[in-house]
């Protein structure tokens, strides 16, 4: 399973073309690809016109959506966060430490464009898809 983060999501829907974009398109249909419910709500909250908001909300409900908090969750993405802050390393939002952490525990691999989770990569085993560059 490939998690699909809100910082590919937003690009996707809004229409942006990127090799994140360009490799989730591809892998529609032929890869098995889920979000988690905090993804989902941070998609939906930034549309503000209630046709498009309708819209992406169905689109998104096309694929597997995970509630990724639970308590045990928490307290786990709590400690990723502290061994990340002993190396040096600051994860500037809590959601990002809670998807990466429940990509971590699940054994999903995660699709992103923000560069919080890629110490989680390098520190915690973490497996993110790096699409290759749009030739």
């Amino acid at each position: 399973m490939v998690i699909v983060d809100s910082s590919v999501w937003i690009d996707a829907l809004w229409g942006t073309t990127n090799r994140h974009t360009t490799w989730l398109k591809m892998a529609i249909g032929s890869v098995d690809l889920g979000l988690t419910s905090l993804t989902l709500c941070e998609v939906l909250q930034g549309v503000r016109l209630e046709s498009q908001f309708r819209g992406f909300k169905n689109d998104l409900l096309q694929f597997p959506v995970f509630d990724a908090v639970s308590s045990e969750l928490a307290i786990t993405a709590a400690a990723n966060f502290r061994k990340l802050r002993q190396k040096g390393i600051t994860v500037r939002r809590t959601i990002h430490c809670i998807i990466a952490t429940f990509c971590i525990e699940s054994g999903y691999q995660l699709l992103h464009r923000d560069h919080d989770f890629d110490a989680f990569a390098s520190h915690l085993g973490l497996v993110i898809i790096d699409p290759p560059a749009i030739p």
